[in-house]
């Protein structure tokens, strides 16, 4: 393995990782906010019933979004870093290297679309109310 392969699979991992903690950004505060907005409070007392673990994430948003903002931040300098590494010579690993920064792109920015969703349901929304 060359070295640009391996700093550019630590990328996309960290991508993948900060799309699940935005995730868990929507989980903690859109979710319940939605449901609510739709008048389906009993669905997301039955949900808070089944996984209670739920309720510790919105206890600590705080943390949550804390956690998911700084791997979004070392993601997002990540992938600044990494958009002037060198893909190998070899045709095939060179289609293989720009199409999985291309992905890694679309994965940070989804994880970012869905941070700044669970953003506003979570501190925004709330003042407007």
């Amino acid at each position: 393995m060359t070295e640009p392969q391996l700093p550019l699979r630590l990328v996309n991992r960290l991508s993948v990782l900060s799309m699940f903690t935005s995730g868990a950004t929507l989980i903690c505060c859109a979710l319940p906010a939605t449901l609510v907005a739709i008048g389906s409070a009993a669905s997301l007392v039955s949900l808070f019933t089944y996984v209670p673990q739920l309720i510790w994430l919105s206890a600590h948003k705080p943390l949550v979004f804390g956690l998911a903002g700084g791997l979004l931040g070392l993601a997002g300098l990540m992938q600044w870093r990494a958009r002037t590494w060198p893909c190998p010579t070899d045709p095939a690993l060179a289609a293989h290297c720009v199409r999985s920064r291309r992905q890694s792109l679309w994965v940070y920015a989804i994880s970012l679309l869905i941070f700044l969703i669970g953003c506003l349901f979570a501190f925004v929304a709330p003042w407007l109310m």
